[in-house]
């Protein structure tokens, strides 16, 4: 099998991973933004993201001789009667990350992709980092990984307070416009609107028919970014309603999102390197591969998510969502579909390269990839105008976190050191 073995090829990996996974996540934001059910979306994203551990199974996994030390992913598979602790580790690490995904995909409709990105991976850095030093028998340089940690929850707080910030900016927004609109007495439905979104937003009828889809981006491009009615014309379109929501809710999300990211890179640290000694002794069991750990961890991975999301469809797990059906779903294709499936890919590949990275250098300096929100404010402000028009406070705020982010970011790629033999 594709084994990385020294420094340079896995922060190479690394930074395809950073790139990667700092994507993914826009695809998802921009069909909630068009309304596309979050239900739905997950659905086809947790398909492809096992589709893609079976992928990187089945060639890096297979490539090279299969020796007894290091078993290809197909011989390894058949040892599931001597390797089931590493195996249960690996699906503990799957059924983690599938829930924290799932929070962080509401978490982008109520505090915004970046904001949610940065705070989400911030936290699992403080966690996760930390054991996984640990686990890893201190192997990276402490006196550089745990300033990098310090920066990234000093990122977190930072994200904290932008959100707070822009919050704020937007009520005010929507309050000027509405004193505007009662002030002139005309553009009454608009004002309506703004009122209504201000207090509370009906769930939609998710059998209602759609718009055409060049016809609703026609209309948004007549909207200005950060304007109110930008902001009134994405709530109509969205599929999660969010305006007047509370602060702590979003927040509140994004912490739960983050407790369980920091979860799943230990229990996958434990699956491949054995550190609690739950393989037989002495008979000569392999550790789990990276490549098989991964396929377990997916597949666990996929079934949570299938399971979740179906219950659902029925049971929408935030208030303003709307329920739907299986039969809805599968109706429910074309450019959709195909843009979930295509985020599902990405995010699984980079996920493999970032366990490829930590087996050679250590999971905790593989952390270094969750400077992904690096990549999606990037995104956020390109594609979803986030921060536009909005005050001194919040740029000053916005430029402060990502400035602490960047910082974390290469001191835990310099803290990178190989991998000692357990």
């Amino acid at each position: 099998m594709y084994l990385v073995k020294d420094i340079s090829g896995a922060i190479g990996l690394m930074a395809v991973a950073l790139v990667l996974l700092g994507t993914w996540p826009v695809v998802l934001a921009v069909l909630e933004r068009r309304g596309r059910l979050p239900q739905h979306t997950f659905l086809d994203f947790s398909v492809t993201n096992f589709l893609a551990a079976v992928l990187v199974a089945l060639t890096f996994g297979q490539m090279g001789p299969d020796t007894t030390e290091t078993p290809n992913f197909l011989t390894q598979l058949t040892q599931l009667q001597n390797n089931w602790p590493s195996v249960l580790f690996a699906m503990a690490g799957g059924v983690t990350l599938s829930l924290g995904t799932l929070a962080t995909q509401y978490g982008w409709a109520f505090v915004g992709l970046s904001v949610t990105e940065v705070m989400a991976s911030s936290l699992k850095v403080v966690i996760g980092t930390t054991l996984n030093y640990f686990l890893d028998g201190r192997i990276n340089k402490a006196e550089i990984l745990f300033p990098g940690v310090g920066c990234f929850l000093i990122a977190a707080i930072l994200g904290s307070l932008v959100h707070a910030s822009n919050a704020a900016d937007n009520q005010e927004k929507l309050a000027n416009s509405l004193a505007n609109y009662s002030k002139n007495t005309r553009n009454t439905a608009d004002e309506d609107l703004t009122k209504h979104l201000l207090d509370k937003e009906m769930p939609k009828d998710p059998e209602e028919a759609k718009p055409d889809a060049a016809e609703a981006t026609q209309a948004l491009e007549k909207v200005e970014a950060g304007t109110a009615e930008f902001l009134v014309d994405l709530e109509e379109k969205r599929s999660i309603k969010v305006l007047g929501s509370h602060t702590l809710l979003g927040l509140g999300i994004v912490v739960f999102a983050g407790v369980f990211y920091a979860l799943f890179a230990p229990a996958f640290n434990l699956a491949t390197n054995d550190q609690w000694h739950e393989l037989p002794a002495g008979a000569g069991v392999p550790h789990l591969v990276v490549y098989t750990a991964y396929f377990y961890f997916s597949l666990a991975c996929l079934a949570v998510s299938a399971a979740l999301n179906v219950w659902f469809l029925y049971r929408p797990i935030m208030a303003g969502v709307p329920s739907s059906t299986v039969a809805a779903y599968l109706r429910d294709g074309g450019e959709g579909r195909a843009l979930a499936m295509l985020a599902g890919m990405v995010c699984g590949l980079g996920n493999a390269f970032t366990f490829m990275a930590g087996q050679a250098a250590g999971y905790a300096a593989a952390d270094s990839v969750q400077a992904l929100p690096l990549v999606s404010t990037f995104w956020g402000v390109v594609l979803f105008g986030e921060y536009r028009r909005s005050s001194r406070r919040t740029y000053t705020l916005l430029a402060s976190m990502l400035l602490m982010f960047t910082i974390a970011m290469v001191l835990l790629m310099a803290s990178s050191n190989h991998r000692k033999p357990l």
